[in-house]
């Protein structure tokens, strides 16, 4: 791990799984800290078991998927259905800072690592819980998975074609934004931890995170007593026009375009040559613009059909108007800010074989993040048990050959 990192000498328990989980863990790690993931091969998380796979081999070890969200992140293995794992793993629980799990409401205690009973070991923990709708109130038991909560949300509502039903969102969208919001809250945390001494339980909503998304829709239905719905690429609240997505030369190839002020409408109409069918008094004002916002939409898109949508978005960003290239997986690999920015990088995974999985999304101005990609099962076994906490060579023999570790 690169030195100096702000979170340099915070140790982390990540009893999460899926997705959301460890992306708290992995965000933390990009931030310095050690992240020891406890999983088993006795119950194996369901995203190993998501291809493709390295090299084409089925392998819980092996899924691409599952490097990439599960970066940073390191293994230990225990089979927490066994009484003799359960007590190891409080033991790293002692020399650790942070627990985190994503379990619904009453796991952990079941399992013998409630708030409680950590801070019986470790007074100052911080247990961060992320459960689909909170520990407590009617819908604390709810199951809920990236997909469902953007149902439970409201955030499906609001997406789809105008004029038509919703169309839910396509991937877990709420497993990495819960998880990166989650792992703020464990450094709030940390800061109150470094403040006063005192440890926390933090009871971090996945639902009530994701809900931050629709505010917008519920403010305008509060305040100007308009009902939100699917609005295709439209400005949320009647903000911009033009705003939307516009077909270019190609094969599906898109391009965004939004224009909020009128010194932005006038670089646009410079951009396009000031051409006539935009000198109409409909679309004067950005007021006049929303209210014949379709007729706009289909007068750009023939002019917008005619370009390449790189090459129009540089056009028309020249000019001040915002505009970039709708990209598709090909084009994010290749797009040269990404690159830049190390979006995506090429690793080896332990295993041996080369993979391409994301770069780290934190960047530090005076270090750089040593990316790891997800772990082997019980890769840092020997690290954990052997080293920080001092088990003898033939125990933790025993402990393999018993599945104990596992």
């Amino acid at each position: 791990m690169a030195k100096n990192l702000p979170l340099k000498g915070i140790r982390v328990v990540n009893f999460g799984w899926v997705w959301a989980g460890p992306v708290v863990g992995q965000t933390l790690a990009f931030l310095g800290a050690e992240v020891f993931k406890i999983e088993s091969k006795a119950r194996v998380d369901m995203t190993r078991n998501l291809p493709p796979f390295a090299e084409g081999k089925p392998d819980p070890n092996r899924s691409l998927s599952n490097n990439a969200c599960w970066a940073g992140n390191g293994s230990v293995s225990l089979n927490l259905k066994e009484p003799e794992a359960q007590a190891l793993a409080m033991e790293l629980v002692v020399q650790s800072d942070v627990v985190v799990e994503n379990f619904g409401p009453g796991v952990m205690e079941r399992l013998g690592f409630g708030y409680e009973d950590l801070r019986r070991v470790k007074e100052d923990i911080i247990l961060f819980s992320m459960p689909g709708a909170g520990l407590y109130g009617p819908k604390k038991d709810l199951r809920s998975y990236g997909l469902s909560l953007t149902s439970t949300t409201g955030l499906d509502s609001l997406v789809g074609y105008k004029g038509g039903g919703p169309i839910p969102v396509e991937n877990a969208y709420s497993d990495p934004y819960a998880g990166i919001f989650g792992a703020f809250a464990v450094l709030a945390a940390l800061n109150h931890r470094r403040n006063t001494g005192q440890g926390q339980h933090i009871d971090f909503s996945q639902q009530e995170a994701v809900m931050q998304m629709v505010g917008p829709a519920y403010m305008d239905y509060v305040l100007n007593g308009r009902n939100g719905g699917p609005k295709s690429n439209e400005h949320p609240v009647g903000g911009a026009a033009p705003h939307g997505v516009f077909p270019c030369k190609g094969d599906d190839r898109w391009i965004s375009i939004a224009v909020v002020t009128d010194a932005e409408w006038q670089a646009l109409m410079q951009a396009l040559g000031h051409p006539e069918w935009l000198k109409v008094n409909e679309f004067a004002t950005l007021e006049h613009r929303l209210t014949h916002i379709d007729a706009l939409h289909a007068l750009l898109a023939e002019w917008t059909v005619k370009y390449d949508d790189r090459e129009l978005a540089e056009l028309l960003q020249s000019h001040g108007v915002a505009a970039a290239p709708v990209l598709n997986i090909g084009d994010l690999l290749q797009d040269p800010h990404y690159r830049a920015r190390k979006t995506y990088i090429e690793v080896t995974h332990p295993l041996g074989y080369k993979e391409t999985i994301y770069g780290a999304y934190v960047k530090t101005s005076e270090t750089e993040v040593e990316v790891r990609p997800g772990p082997v099962i019980g890769q840092d076994n020997e690290r954990v048990f052997k080293e920080i906490l001092g088990m003898p060579e033939a125990r933790y023999q025993e402990l393999v050959e018993r599945k104990i570790i596992y």
